[in-house]
């Protein structure tokens, strides 16, 4: 019996092979989610800094950093301690209770917010950046009666049902049923591709005005003249499209949109959950472009991505509890109190930082060693970003065509383990987006440095000259 007991200790104390696990994977875990995208399965041991680890050690530099949600680092010594001092404190309570932490989170949240748009607002809380998306969307409804919104082309909101409905991606709705409040999609100013063949010094926004058009005439069914009412609800807006390529817009073409919406009584609702804390060397992206939405969605980087936790700021109109009373929405695990000590943590960070100056200079620095490396390589079609929200779009050798294989094989090449620079085997970590998946959408860590700025360019060459060969 003894003897019995032991073997099934040393079976369990045995360590599982990767072989072994990714059969399991195989065989146990679906496959609905992304990880089957890429040629190679990789499975991470450990994370340091601008760092992941496989299980044979091999080291790799991590220019995505989790969809934008590990701005601060991996293994954050100060946010990883703020998350262990909490769980020894108050790790779980249900949230219609109240604790600290997320009183404080939500004051400097809405402080912030007031401070830079000069309006009064609250904020409310989720788990993950569909879930606060679905609740702004019940903000936007119960404001206007209305179910119907524009959003972009290009734009990505999450995978939930109604998430879906305004992500442009057809691909993500097709196999779940009509969808009868489906966004109207409207091109984003995408001006290395313009939908319109135009060309960005000479347009005079012309995407901008003919979506003003639509509001000439009632036949163009979006309002009616006689009443000057509008079908549609709200905006959804990414200031920089995230999952469409890291697309920077014209500097006016937001501030342009804001005056058509308001004409209309059209809510300005601006998805920030990549793009939010200090991607783009602001808190919020919009901020660059002098608008003030009436409501800000958010999430990711928020707890560091230690812990799900999003969330809505509103403006007071909309959110105010005489018109979005107790039980207008509900999770069980928003609010957390392991996400608010977390989110809380990276507000005193933030506040404590200099990120308003050192997420722009190393933007520029990493953005000047693509532009050179675009020199030399006529397949880098374009490259361009704001802050730390990098682009770099494959082409054929026209500089312009497409090349999504060329792209995916840089990508698998990272993802291999097999670069080397330096005489040492390493990784790259990279995430493919874009229109024709095509773009590479950089999100490096806020500490990344530049060394780490010139390993990862170094890398980056090397596989793209391996892909091309």
């Amino acid at each position: 019996m003894s003897q019995n007991l032991a073997v099934k200790k040393n079976k369990v104390s045995n360590p599982v092979s990767s072989d072994e696990l990714l059969a399991l994977e195989a065989k146990y875990c679906s496959w609905g989610d992304t990880v089957h995208y890429a040629e190679k399965l990789n499975i991470f041991k450990s994370a340091n800094g601008s760092f992941l680890y496989d299980d044979k050690g091999v080291e790799y530099l991590d220019l995505q950093m989790w969809y934008s949600a590990v701005n601060f680092g991996y293994r954050n010594k100060r946010l990883n301690a703020a998350l262990k001092k909490q769980i020894d404190i108050l790790p779980q309570l249900a949230c219609q209770y109240l604790h600290e932490e997320k009183i404080q989170l939500a004051t400097k949240i809405s402080r912030r917010n007031e401070m830079t748009f000069e309006e009064k607002g609250r904020v409310h809380f989720n788990v993950g950046g569909s879930s606060a998306l679905e609740d702004s969307l019940k903000l936007v409804r119960n404001h206007s009666g209305r179910s119907l919104v524009f959003a972009f082309m290009g734009g990505y909101h999450g995978r939930t049902l109604a998430a879906s409905a305004i992500t442009s991606s057809f691909r993500y709705r097709e196999k779940f049923g009509h969808f009868g409040d489906r966004a109207f999609f409207v091109p984003y100013p995408y001006c290395f591709r313009c939908p319109y063949d135009k060309k960005k010094d000479f347009c005079d926004l012309y995407c901008l005005k003919q979506f003003e058009r639509l509001f000439e005439t009632e036949y163009y069914s979006v309002v009616n003249k006689k009443t000057n009412k509008c079908e549609f609800a709200a905006f959804y807006v990414e200031a920089i499209q995230g999952t469409g390529g890291y697309i920077v817009p014209p500097q006016e073409y937001f501030s342009g949109l804001k005056e058509v919406l308001d004409r209309y009584g059209i809510l300005f609702v601006d998805d920030e959950i990549q793009m939010g804390f200090f991607r783009t060397g602001k808190l919020w992206a919009i901020e660059h472009f002098n608008v003030t939405p009436d409501i800000i969605v958010f999430g990711k980087a928020l707890t560091n991505g230690l812990n799900p936790i999003s969330g809505i700021w509103a403006k007071e109109k909309l959110i105010s509890p005489q018109v979005f009373p107790p039980g207008s929405t509900h999770s069980t695990f928003s609010a957390n109190p392991l996400g608010t000590a977390a989110g809380l943590e990276v507000m005193k960070l933030i506040e404590e930082s200099n990120f308003a100056v050192d997420v722009p200079k190393k933007g520029q620095y990493l953005l000047a060693r693509f532009k050179k490396l675009q020199k030399k390589y006529p397949q880098i079609g374009d490259v361009a970003g704001l802050g730390l929200a990098i682009r770099v779009e494959m082409c054929e050798k026209d500089s312009f065509t497409p090349n999504k294989e060329l792209t995916d094989r840089i990508a698998n090449l990272g993802l291999s383990g097999t670069l080397s620079v330096g005489g040492k085997k390493r990784g790259l970590i990279l995430d493919v987006g874009g229109y024709y998946k095509n773009a590479f959408t950089m999100a490096p860590s806020f500490y990344i440095t530049e060394k780490e700025m010139d390993l990862g360019v170094e890398l980056f060459e090397e596989a793209l000259s391996r892909a091309l060969k």
